[in-house]
């Protein structure tokens, strides 16, 4: 009776606990609902935004200098958040789109008026002082300012550097001899950058010890931004080597504003703003109802179906699982991590592995039953064996997530945040939260075999003996797949249908008469594809009452057939219509951050299997089935371009496949692992690498079938971008689960003996 009273107490504190998490992730605390679902931050696909458009001050730049300038004032804006967006806009303009924020002078006060930065000889050639430093005696600090206009002192050629020449600013602190602490500004400069300094550097220099008052302000380079002169330093010797080092900072806050200030500056082109304003949501509120619609029901039926095949471990999973969600939830708010399509697939693939965790978990516990153990050795037993399959496939997800943040940018990063925080989460829930539901269940007499479900027996599944028929069918499908490209490049001149993201496009936008109804965007985005024959992102601009329209680069004939649509439709005149080209929100070196991160992070997992499991073959069996994934699931892409087309959401849909791929793989290899341990002379390595198959097979579809549920209704009840999300991710899911039960261990055993290597 004691135990069942223990047993009692402990259920119900659990449950308390579980209620006071999910009251704070639905209701929040205080007026403000802090930690709310409600108050968690959303992407521009979501939410909306504010949208800065900047212009050129040069009316005429070069192509890669608004490359570059988009690329640093994308980093800029990442400092907001990780899922902004900047993008080229006509031939000399730039917007920058800020989500989830709805006062626009705050942005423009915090992001800077982007003017270009100068360093200055503080004396011009002409023996004239440019700047005059004063002693403030409330504040106690010197300060300094411009005697002459920036264009005079650009015209005496007395500019050192501009932005063009810095490539990076950071704040750092440092310890001097006398162990005193120093706050820094630390200046990288490019190879242009660091000549140009050296001889402004060693022309200064040359006055430093100089007691004559011209000679100090010869000796001073100034540092001024939009003509403002923000430091004044000294110069005390020569700077050769392209990195400079600013002190006299009082603190590091100081050096960050600095530091800060410098980036901001550090561009190729000039800056000024042409407009702002609070943008709508590309997606709607009605993507986001039904996404969450989609994402309740799917964990609903997650949750019967974890009940039905394992019972009590199962209600105790569908417990920890609930007090996830709300974790989830909470992290959400305390990182202040910015959600958008991308980072609810991070979500969607850390709930996959939270049940993966208690599947693995429970499909042990089963095994240890049916070898007639008890109930609480069995129990035990199973959280024991299952711990390194778990904290292996964890592990490796969890490096690419780490990769993918610091090496990624924009959604890449999102996708990363979500990711991390959900596999911390889910192995929290799996060994800890589980573990305690579970002995909870069993102190209150939860100790009957049949209660825990029972291990179906399944014939030993020859599945390595055919790995090389597997291969003839992997390798057929990847051959469509490189045919449908070589159609599609003959056909339309790309590999793949891409979406206004990767491609830019135009922006049409019209002027609403009176107030804008609930619902135009529906009915915009179907005018724009009779119209163009193209998908449209349809926002509204509620601070100017226009609807923007963002479909694919249109012809001059195009253009003019969807401006007769809106006229004829909405009663607008030409005179309110507007059409304008823009560039890709995702840029050439976005991209190439995704995909050296992708890159580095395949690396590291590679080199983790390695030393985890001390056989080489594992790790290139695994990325072998890894790349396997990713070419089957662009083959969808190129076979149904004209259904799904390579987006924002594309790059988060590989690297959702990417981890899910791994995580498949590693639970069998590790299997593989525990059985080459114990095998008797009379196993064989095949007979080894088909058991081990076999023994996780349950597993493996038990654990493909509850993340596919979530994504299947994705699918079906989701607008078309959430569709064009979930579909490949379906084909990588299924493939996933092919390459990891029919390939990996194949390919394993396959180069085990072909190239032998101590087992």
């Amino acid at each position: 009776m004691k135990a069942k009273t223990k047993g009692l107490l402990k259920l119900l504190a659990a449950i308390v606990v579980i209620g006071l998490v999910m009251f704070v992730a639905i209701v929040g605390i205080g007026s403000d609902k802090k930690m709310s679902a409600s108050n968690v931050r959303l992407g521009l696909d979501l939410a909306g935004g504010v949208s800065i458009t900047y212009e050129t001050v040069d009316e005429d730049p070069s192509s890669s200098a608004l490359d570059d300038t988009v690329y640093k004032m994308q980093k800029r804006a990442e400092s907001f958040s990780t899922e902004a967006q900047v993008y080229p806009e006509g031939s000399n303009r730039i917007t920058v789109s800020i989500p989830d924020v709805t006062d626009a002078d705050e942005v423009l006060a915090s992001l800077g008026s982007a003017g270009n930065i100068y360093f200055i000889y503080g004396m011009s050639s002409k023996g004239i002082q440019n700047i005059e430093t004063t002693f403030n005696t409330v504040t106690g600090e010197y300060e300094s300012r411009l005697l002459r206009s920036m264009d005079e002192i650009i015209a005496d050629q007395d500019v050192v550097l501009d932005g063009s020449d810095i490539t990076d600013a950071q704040a750092n602190v440092f310890q001097d001899n006398l162990k005193g602490t120093e706050y820094i500004v630390v200046l990288n400069l490019n190879e242009t950058g660091r000549q140009k300094f050296a001889n402004a550097t060693a022309y200064s220099y040359g006055f430093y010890n100089s007691s004559n008052t011209e000679d100090m302000y010869k000796n001073i380079i100034a540092i001024v931004y939009d003509n403002e002169v923000v430091s004044a330093p000294h110069v005390a010797n020569v700077i050769s080597e392209g990195t400079a080092t600013i002190s006299g900072q009082h603190s590091f806050d100081e050096a960050k504003i600095l530091a800060s200030t410098i980036r901001i500056g550090a561009l190729p082109l000039e800056l000024s703003v042409l407009r702002y304003y609070v943008e709508g949501a590309q997606l709607g509120a009605d993507a986001l109802n039904k996404s969450v619609i989609a994402g309740i029901i799917g964990f609903a039926l997650i949750i019967i179906f974890m009940i039905a095949l394992y019972r009590i471990a199962g209600t105790a999973a569908s417990l920890a699982l609930v007090f996830y969600i709300g974790l989830m939830v909470i992290c959400l708010n305390l990182f202040s991590v910015t959600l958008t399509l991308p980072g609810i697939a991070g979500i969607i693939l850390s709930i996959g592995m939270a049940v993966d965790a208690n599947v693995i978990i429970f499909t042990r516990i089963q095994e240890e039953l049916a070898t007639g153990k008890t109930v609480r050795s069995s129990i035990k037993l199973g959280f024991s064996k299952a711990l390194s399959a778990i904290i292996d496939g964890n592990v490796t997800t969890i490096i690419a997530a780490i990769v993918l943040y610091f090496l990624g940018s924009g959604t890449v990063k999102g996708f990363a945040q979500t990711l991390a925080i959900g596999i911390i989460l889910s192995m929290i829930t799996a060994l800890f939260v589980t573990k305690f539901l579970l002995g909870s269940f069993f102190e209150l007499g939860a100790d009957k075999p049949v209660l825990y479900g029972k291990k179906k027996e399944i014939k030993t599944l020859h599945i390595a003996d055919n790995f090389k028929r597997f291969l003839i069918i992997s390798g057929s499908v990847i051959c469509v797949g490189i045919i449908a490209i070589i159609i599609n490049f003959a056909t339309i001149g790309t590999p793949f249908s891409y979406g206004l993201d990767f491609s830019g496009g135009t922006v049409t936008a019209f002027t609403y008469d009176g107030d804008i109804p609930a619902g135009i965007q529906s009915e915009v985005e179907a005018l724009a594809l009779e119209s163009t024959g193209s998908n449209a992102e349809v926002s509204i601009v509620s601070a100017e009452n226009s609807v923007r329209i963002r479909t694919k680069e249109l012809s001059t004939d195009t253009r003019a057939k969807l401006i007769d649509a809106i006229t004829a439709k909405y009663n607008v005149g030409n005179d309110r219509i507007t059409t304008e080209s823009v560039g890709s929100t995702v840029s050439s070196e976005m991209k190439r951050d995704a995909l050296v991160a992708v890159l580095v992070a395949t690396i590291g997992m590679l080199l983790y299997i390695w030393i985890r499991f001390k056989n080489i073959h594992f790790a290139t069996s695994a990325v072998s089935a890894l790349i396997h994934d990713v070419l089957v699931v662009l083959t969808v892409y190129a076979v149904a371009r004209v259904f799904i087309s390579v987006g924002n959401t594309f790059i988060a849909c590989m690297l959702t496949i990417v981890g899910y791929s791994i995580n498949a793989t590693i639970i069998i290899f590790d299997r593989i692992r525990e059985n080459l341990e114990l095998r008797r002379s009379q196993n064989s390595t095949m007979e080894i690498v088909n058991m081990s198959i076999t023994q996780t097979f349950t597993r493996s579809i038990n654990t493909s079938l509850t993340t596919l549920i979530m994504v299947v209704l994705l699918a079906i009840l989701g607008v078309r971008s959430v569709r064009e999300f979930a579909i490949p991710l379906i084909a990588g899911i299924l493939c996933g689960t092919f390459s990891s039960v029919c390939l990996a261990g194949g390919m394993w055993y396959f180069l085990q003996n072909k190239f032998k290597v101590k087992e």
